[in-house]
């Protein structure tokens, strides 16, 4: 019987595209309207590199910090030397925008009596913030961050972090990402994870993989409740 339901944030529940996008489309966004795509790929690529380089190298900063060095250098990259946009990529980030069966998903969970958690690379401020401006605050039991072991994921004290916080074993529970060697990293602890392949790519060649491969959230209510 599935207790609870963890999710990646950043990908899985927030589209990280959202901030570049979101620029783009603002007055005095032109710019970025051919750039955006390309420099959302790039931000999102170093920040995922720099919280690896960080974890291997024993040299911790938080997410936040990790967001703003990635940003950087997907800027320099585009060519754009602008500390203007640079804070306004920053704060977007904060608001970025939940996909769309997400809300109705979570709400399917809280009415089966399924207890719901993030578990993320995030700083608890950056997922409020998150969470907030996406209006699923309400819908989420339980944040938990890396910072509690100020390594990011996939080590495997991340992952440890789920059974003594929600008091819910590992057979009990779901982990939900959208980022292939987060499942294959939540995969090796010994739980249960589904990727949620919103983009369609291929299987990530790593020595543990996906229990199930979704295309969004959609199926999770009726798969928790089975």
């Amino acid at each position: 019987m599935i207790r609870a339901c963890i999710f990646d944030a950043y990908g899985t529940l927030f589209d990280v595209a959202g901030a570049a996008r979101a620029a783009a489309a603002e007055p005095g966004g032109e710019r970025l309207a051919t750039l955006w795509p390309r420099l959302a790929e790039d931000w999102r690529r170093k920040q995922i590199e720099y919280s690896w380089h960080r974890s291997l190298t024993g040299h911790h900063a938080d997410f936040a910090t990790v967001t703003a060095d990635g940003l950087d250098w997907a800027l320099e990259a585009a060519g754009i030397a602008d500390d203007g946009l640079r804070a306004r990529l920053l704060a977007l980030y904060d608001r970025l925008p939940a996909y769309p069966e997400v809300p109705g998903v979570l709400a399917a969970l809280r009415a089966q009596g399924i207890t719901t958690a993030i578990l993320s690379n995030g700083t608890p401020a950056m997922l409020a913030a998150a969470t907030g401006a996406a209006g699923i605050a309400g819908l989420i039991d339980r944040v938990l961050s890396v910072e509690e072991v100020a390594i990011f994921k996939p080590a495997p004290a991340v992952y440890a972090l789920i059974a003594p916080r929600l008091g819910a074993a590992p057979a009990d529970t779901l982990f939900l990402s959208s980022n292939g060697w987060d499942v294959a990293g939540a995969a090796a602890f010994g739980l249960t994870a589904i990727w949620v392949n919103r983009a369609g790519a291929p299987r990530e060649r790593l020595p543990h993989g996906p229990a199930e491969t979704w295309r969004d959230l959609s199926p999770l209510p009726a798969r928790a409740g089975s």
